[in-house]
């Protein structure tokens, strides 16, 4: 795992979980924009686990969310927060 990924809360498969990360900390290399790196890490997912994938990307915010089991995590990339999860 990426020295710059910590995470805090997650439901999730081990094996989905670090293709996610690796999905993120693309995200994160080849976007500079919170959105940008927010809608691929949505696109990837959905790409590769099925949709419906929602992201948000940021450093200042609050949520409540009701995720599919299994399909739900929340990180850090350095200082950035990430909510990924599942439903629909």
């Amino acid at each position: 795992m990426d020295s710059k990924i910590v995470v805090k809360s997650v439901d999730m498969a081990d094996d989905v979980q670090q293709q996610v990360l690796d999905i993120a900390s693309a995200a994160f290399e080849n976007n500079k924009v919170e959105k940008d790196i927010a809608a691929t890490i949505k696109k990837e997912c959905d790409k590769k686990f099925g949709p419906t994938w929602h992201a948000v990307v940021g450093r200042n915010f609050g949520s409540y969310v009701t995720h599919e089991t299994q399909n739900f995590i929340y990180f850090y990339y350095d200082k950035m927060a990430v909510l990924l999860f599942k439903s629909g």
